[in-house]
Order: structure tokens, then sequence, then C-alpha cells
């Protein structure tokens, strides 16, 4: 299975860096995993409505330009549909087992993802009602993939 995350904005934290290195390693039994970054759109503190939703189109477009036709594209939304992590492993099985190996997460930047992009996602996934920092849900999200692939394999992983 091919996995990338494409995400808005560089990762500037070093731990958050060394945690997610340690999990494309964890993962490399399991998948290949790939990373890309997109650049975020430099935006002021304040802003309109639609100077909001300038940034997302932007961030948007460059965010698809990285996606291939094929793929299955699961978001990363606070609207999206929230699953346990026995549910997501099931639904990384059924995608491989239908031969989806192409699988694309998005995160999107600060302000979130746009209209095209959600139109052009599979799957809206929430890890949560609450708002976490784009760049921490890297490390969740890979977390939670390799814990996934754990789980499809009945190999042991604390609860």
């Amino acid at each position: 299975m091919n996995i990338t995350l494409v995400t808005v904005g560089k990762l500037k934290e070093k731990y958050l860096k060394q945690g997610i290195d340690e999990y494309k390693k964890r993962l490399g039994a399991y998948a290949k995993v790939n990373i890309v970054e997109v650049a975020d759109e430099k935006a002021p503190e304040t802003m309109s409505e639609a100077e909001m939703e300038e940034v997302k189109r932007k961030e948007g477009e460059r965010i698809l330009a990285q996606v291939h036709p094929d793929a299955f594209v699961i978001t990363l939304e606070i609207d999206g549909k929230m699953l346990s992590s026995e549910q997501l492993a099931k639904k990384l099985d059924e995608l491989a087992t239908y031969g989806k190996s192409k699988i694309v997460f998005v995160i999107g930047g600060s302000l979130g993802i746009s209209e095209d992009v959600r139109k052009r996602s599979d799957l809206g996934l929430s890890f949560s009602k609450m708002t976490f920092p784009h760049q921490l849900m890297r490390l969740v999200l890979l977390e939670q993939v390799y814990r996934s692939f754990r789980i499809i394999r009945g190999e042991p992983y604390h609860k």
C-alpha cells in the first residue's frame, strides 16, 4: 500500500519531526509512506471571510496538484466522521482488499481545507471535535495508521 500525507506548511518543531520519523520507520514494514508538504499561503492575522476562502482556495490548488487521480482521498476535517482505531483499520483493510492501494491523507492549513478539496475527498475523517495544531496531527495520524496495520495483522499493540 502507498500512503501519502499531503500537508500544508513546513514542519518546524524538532520533537514532532522525531516522532514522525519514528512512525514512518515503523510503517515501512507495512506500507510505503510519503509526506508531501505544500506551501501555506501567507495571510494576515485578521481577514474577511472572502480572504479566508481565497487562502484556502490557493492552498487547495496546491493540495490537489499532489493527488493522483485514482487515489482514495481521506481529508482530516473537524466535521468529518469519527472512527475508532479498529474502524480505521477495517477501512484501510477494505481499501486494500478492493484494490485501492494509493491512499492520500490531507491535512489542511490553519484555516482548514477548500471546498474543492472537500469535493475530491472520498472520506472526511475527524479525530475529535477539538481543534489541534495541523502540524501535530501529522504525528497523531501516522500513529493511528501504524496502529491500524498492527490491528489488521493481528499484532499486539497496547490499547
